[in-house]
């Protein structure tokens, strides 16, 4: 497979929107940024393909040969995520119905029906062609398949084709009616034929709730895997072509509609598009970035970001001077290979005109954006291939699992504002606050590669994750789990017994009940040394059988009884989190979790920088990013050593300013 041969800077271009004599003028103000890369096609299907039998490759070989001529590294889309108009016009089928059971009209984009057998045709013969045209081309970087794979379709080709997929999975409809529980409410199967795609039509409630979890889970699994297979579909008709070059599509973070694990496994090298809404913390976007190098433990791409501003969020926020940066570089530390934005000149028109770029509306290079787009460039220039490949290293492991996440957001109770990734978010954000490297897993990782592994709300215990985590606890590895764990099988039928089901005796406490709180009640938590800390969202009502509690609730009938509690196991511990702790709590919590674990910060002193290490070829690159509104001292370990990024030395004490970034090697 290819490697990139530098840091891929550019992003998102769309010349077929703009006469030939714009071209020119973006070529020159590019160049000016160090600009190196640029993502072409991506919306181009209509163009490209004008009819049924007809291609019209002109204007692209056009733009390949001015990238050529520029040395760009060019990411090529097979600009598949949007039907062209006479597709639909014709083949009506193409177009999804959406989750009220309306089929849709020529429109939007991610707009095609997964199980169409009109769509897989002609898409996977785009790429086909396309591969074919430009495989061999001395400057194609990487293929683009499609575009943010995501949402849902319900037509009667994906209730065909989900029950053959239910067919293959569970083999008869007895085990079917088993598996999904489907003698409730008296919904027995007698066919295959009798099952219908659970949409507002029949089983759902609302879209995010569902009478019958076992088959709504199942039709995310299908809907994640139909989708998997349009990307696989044209992954290998690009292959009948270019055997080398990396095939990627941008995924979109912990998008819920997808099992991106499941994904990585097709994909030569996974990428994202980062946009953080104007409150989003630190933290969750650093989460991020390490759930996309976790799925396949490996570097990842950065396909989008703005450069300053989005337009369809609530509220969209110019990036601050020098944020942009920093965001980047933050970015490169958490594991990215490249920097790309969309979009790198501003539409002219329709809903994303107001979407930031490199070349504003203005048309020059005389905006504040573009001195820092420029800035980047010249600092990402010079360190050349410097980081590519980098490695971060991590002790602490938190799970992530996307049947977890639709099981644990199906469920019809017990509180409506139990959601899977804050559960998640909070925890990492302790880690990320302390300076802790986390990587993101999967429920079948290597646990054995990590001092501690965190497993909040792991609600769906699967087939041999039982066995996987006692193995690693047995050994010498700390546990940590909690409410709303252990409970159900990947169909959503609860483990018998009594909660937590399969982790009972692995935590050595017996949850008889759960209380929800409302948002305005709240616990406490009365630890053994005295401390107190708050809780709230729910409370397990706990029994020991051969844990210690750690803390007690402080009130209600449930009072005295445990909360969190440590079992010993094997060599190893595990801690349970009965509640949702405060801040407070919960450092508390896990402050006694790394002791046990042996797990220390990237640096000895306390900081509010965020402090980040990639290793290459015996080297250690250390990241120094202030992202905390205001101006914050340095820190003695970089003391008196030199930025590579911009030559500074700063003594112990120093002020570094907000959104400032320095790079150290050693």
């Amino acid at each position: 497979m290819k490697d990139f041969k530098r840091m891929l800077y550019g992003g998102d271009y769309n010349p077929n929107q703009w006469p030939r004599e714009i071209w020119d003028e973006d070529m020159r103000i590019f160049r000016l940024a160090d600009i190196n890369s640029a993502t072409v096609n991506v919306f181009s299907w209509a163009k490209i393909q004008p009819g049924e039998d007809e291609y019209d490759f002109a204007e692209l070989d056009e733009i390949m040969e001015m990238l050529k001529k520029e040395n760009y590294d060019i990411v090529l889309a097979t600009s598949t995520a949007a039907l062209p108009a006479w597709m639909v016009r014709r083949y009506p089928e193409v177009a999804r119905v959406d989750y009220e059971g309306l089929r849709h009209k020529f429109g939007q984009r991610h707009n095609a029906c997964p199980n169409s057998p009109v769509f897989q045709k002609f898409s996977r013969r785009m790429a086909q062609k396309l591969a074919e045209r430009y495989g061999d081309h001395p400057n194609l970087a990487c293929w683009h398949i499609s575009n943010e794979y995501g949402g849902e379709c319900y037509c009667e080709n994906c209730e065909k084709a989900f029950r053959v997929w239910v067919k293959k999975k569970y083999g008869t409809i007895d085990a079917v009616n088993k598996a999904w529980n489907m003698h409730f409410w008296g919904h027995t199967l007698y066919d295959f034929d009798d099952i219908v795609a659970p949409n507002a039509l029949s089983d759902g409630i609302g879209y995010e709730k569902t009478a019958f979890a076992g088959i709504s889970i199942d039709y995310r699994r299908f809907m994640s895997d139909s989708m998997l297979e349009n990307f696989k579909a044209e992954r290998d008709a690009v292959r009948e072509f270019d055997k080398e070059t990396p095939v990627t599509t941008n995924l979109m973070g912990s998008y819920k509609g997808l099992d991106y694990f499941k994904w990585a496994k097709e994909m030569d090298i996974v990428s994202w598009d980062n946009y953080p809404a104007y409150d989003t913390p630190w933290s969750s976007t650093a989460m991020h970035h390490d759930l996309m190098r976790g799925l396949k433990d490996k570097p990842f791409m950065l396909m989008e970001q703005t450069p300053s501003q989005q337009n369809w969020q609530r509220y969209n926020s110019l990036k601050r001077p020098g944020q942009m940066r920093a965001q980047s570089w933050q970015t490169v530390a958490h594991g990215a290979d490249t920097i790309q934005f969309f979009q790198l000149r501003r539409s002219v028109g329709a809903c994303e005109k107001f979407h930031g770029a490199v070349i504003e509306h203005s048309g020059t290079e005389n905006t504040r954006v573009f001195r820092e787009v420029a800035e980047l460039g010249h600092e990402l220039k010079a360190l050349g291939d410097t980081l590519l490949g980098a490695k971060n290293s991590a002790k602490v492991g938190i799970i992530f699992d996307w049947d977890n996440y639709w099981g644990l957001e199906y469920a019809v109770g017990p509180s409506a504002d139990l959601k899977y990734v804050p559960q998640l978010q909070q925890y990492y954000a302790y880690f990320y606050e302390r300076n802790i490297p986390v990587d993101m897993i999967p429920v079948d990782a290597d646990f054995t590669k990590y001092s501690a592994v965190v497993a909040p709300v792991l609600y769906m215990v699967k087939d041999g994750m039982q066995e996987a985590l006692e193995n690693y606890v047995n050994q010498g590895g700390i546990l940590l789990t909690g409410f709303m764990s252990g409970l159900v099988d990947q169909s959503d039928n609860v483990h018998l017994g009594g909660y937590p089901g399969p982790l009972r005796k692995l935590c050595g406490i017996w949850a008889e009940e759960i209380d929800a709180l409302a948002p305005e009640q709240t616990n406490v938590l009365k630890f053994t040394d005295g401390t107190d800390a708050a809780c709230s969202l729910l409370c397990d009502i706990i029994h020991l059988e051969g844990a210690e509690s750690l803390a007690n609730y402080g009130s209600d009938f449930y009072k005295d009884t445990p909360a969190v509690t440590k079992n010993a196991f094997g060599t190893g511990k595990v801690y349970y989190v009965g509640t949702k702790p405060d801040a407070v709590g919960l450092r508390k919590i896990l402050d006694m979790l790394c002791a046990d674990a042996d797990i220390k910060p990237l640096v000895g002193e306390e900081t509010k920088l965020e402090i980040a290490c990639r290793e290459k070829d015996g080297k250690r690159y250390w990241f120094v990013l202030n992202l905390t509104g205001k101006p914050q001292p340095m820190i003695g370990a970089f003391a008196d050593k030199t930025d590579i990024l911009k030559g500074r030395t700063l003594k112990a004490g120093e002020m570094l300013e907000n959104w400032d970034t320095l790079l150290y090697v050693e």
